[in-house]
Parts: structure tokens; sequence; C-alpha cells
């Protein structure tokens, strides 16, 4: 699981979307960046559909996950 705490990208804030972590100063979830992704969405375009989503953010999110698959998990 990531922890996205240590990603200044991204917020959750428990009267903001249920608690689900969102773009910074944003309504966007996280997870929509990788809903879109996996289906076939390009960064571009999902910049383009989410415009309070700037593009450092994106590529934080990705380089902060990306990061997390490649540390083993704690048990």
């Amino acid at each position: 699981m990531t922890d996205w705490e240590r990603c200044p990208a991204v917020e959750c804030r428990p009267g903001k979307l249920s608690g689900a972590w969102t773009f910074a100063g944003t309504r966007v979830p996280v997870s929509a960046l990788f809903e879109n992704l996996e289906s076939g969405a390009t960064v571009g375009q999902f910049l383009e559909w989410f415009p309070g989503v700037e593009a450092w953010q994106v590529r934080a999110v990705l380089e902060h996950e990306a990061e997390a698959l490649r540390v083993p998990a704690q048990p």
C-alpha cells in the first residue's frame, strides 16, 4: 500500500470526498488518475479532463507510486 502522506502533490481531508486522497487544492481523487490510465487515457488527456490538476502533480504521483513499487513491502 502506498504511503501518500509523503507525497506533496496530494492531500487527504476527512470532510473532503469522504477522506479520499485527492490532488492538493482540488476535489479530484488520485484514484481517478490510475482509473483513467488503466482505461487507456494519456496523461495529457487526464490533464485536459481535470483542469485543476497540474502536470507536476501527476508526475509526482506517478514517481511516488513507482518508488513505492520498488521498495519491498514490510510485513
